[in-house]
């Protein structure tokens, strides 16, 4: 069965509109199952561990050396796309049974929960990190760009530098309800029009730092009322720069406290590893920052040395939608340079 049959079957699972695999549901237990089997089928020892990550392991000849991981997740926001997440999963299976038995022991995994549609997000591998299980040697994630930029660039693959800065949270403006009809404008205290003056303010300041975003995705007014002057604004905010110090001077005028995340920088020896299977194939070496979080984020923070590589999305880059697109040329592509990598750091000179 090839890789897009695989990600096809997967994509069917639950049935509705588009992927459907939340984290925690029966759907994403189907999706582990089924995988679950593939890995069997490859060959591979499975396992699944205190957090419900699955793995499915090749071992090494030499089994007492620190292990090489590949892999993402298997759960999608509601409708999501064919490739997101999966895609790391059933390419990076397809790329150990393709890399074969090597010194280290290679592993595929299959992370929980790491879209956090009801909570935090990458469940599963910041469980496997704070349990104090042994760590891999290096991980490697496989994932679309989710992004329009390798479309514009004409590039099919890139290798992951980092991963942004980021900032989240709520924001809240205080001011007084009132009688829409005879409070004088000079006398009102309108927390709308306060709140609004800040989200118009809020693109300017992420634009004045390079290759950063700010959003404002939830807004809500208290009372609540046509007719009565809105005393209470709470919203939503999420900012990502490319550094922490381009993070910081986005939010100098942003009031209240944020959640932040620090960036994350990919590890020099797996990043290497893929830039070399890059040249290899002939391919232009493109290095872009990750503005999306993911597990290899979590698995970096932890101390791992990790690696990304990203395959281009097509559709103008869309994600977390039915109409994410991949080009299975493209796909192949990026399978091979894991492929490689893989076997690289699973030798030993």
């Amino acid at each position: 069965m090839s890789v897009i049959e695989r990600l096809d079957e997967l994509y069917a699972i639950g049935g509705g509109r588009g992927a459907n695999r939340l984290g925690g549901s029966r759907e994403e237990d189907e999706a582990h199952e089924l995988v679950a089997g593939w890995m069997r089928e490859a060959g591979l020892e499975v396992s699944v561990d205190s957090t419900r990550n699955l793995f499915g392991r090749l071992p090494g000849r030499r089994p007492e050396l620190e292990e090489v991981w590949t892999g993402s997740h298997l759960d999608s926001v509601p409708e999501g796309g064919r490739f997101d997440g999966a895609l790391g999963v059933v390419g990076g299976l397809e790329a150990v049974a393709r890399a074969g038995r090597r010194e280290r022991t290679l592993a595929v995994v299959a992370f929980r929960d790491e879209e956090g549609c009801s909570g935090p997000g990458c469940a599963g591998s910041r469980g496997f990190c704070e349990s104090g299980a042994p760590r891999p040697g290096s991980f490697l994630e496989l994932h679309v760009e989710q992004g329009p930029r390798l479309e514009r660039l004409g590039a099919p693959l890139a290798v992951v530098t980092g991963i942004v800065a980021t900032a989240r949270g709520e924001v809240v403006f205080e001011g007084e309800p009132g009688h829409a009809g005879t409070t004088p404008m000079a006398a009102r205290r309108d927390a709308l029009v306060e709140a609004a003056e800040f989200v118009l303010g809020l693109p300017a300041a992420a634009a004045a730092v390079e290759d950063s975003v700010a959003t404002v995705g939830r807004l809500s007014v208290e009372p609540g009322a046509s007719n009565v002057i809105p005393g209470r604004v709470v919203l939503s905010v999420d900012v990502r720069a490319p550094d922490d110090a381009g993070l910081e001077q986005i939010l100098a005028d942003v009031p209240g406290v944020l959640r932040r995340s620090a960036a994350v920088a990919m590890a020099e020896e797996p990043t290497a590893a893929l830039r070399q299977e890059v040249e290899r194939l002939a391919l232009p070496v493109v290095e872009l920052a990750s503005g999306a979080g993911h597990d290899a984020g979590v698995l970096a923070s932890a101390g791992v040395p990790t690696a990304m590589l990203f395959v281009r999305s097509l559709n103008g880059g869309i994600s977390h939608s039915p109409e994410e697109l991949s080009d299975e040329a493209d796909v192949e592509l990026g399978i091979q340079v894991l492929t490689g990598a893989l076997a690289r750091l699973g030798a030993v000179d």
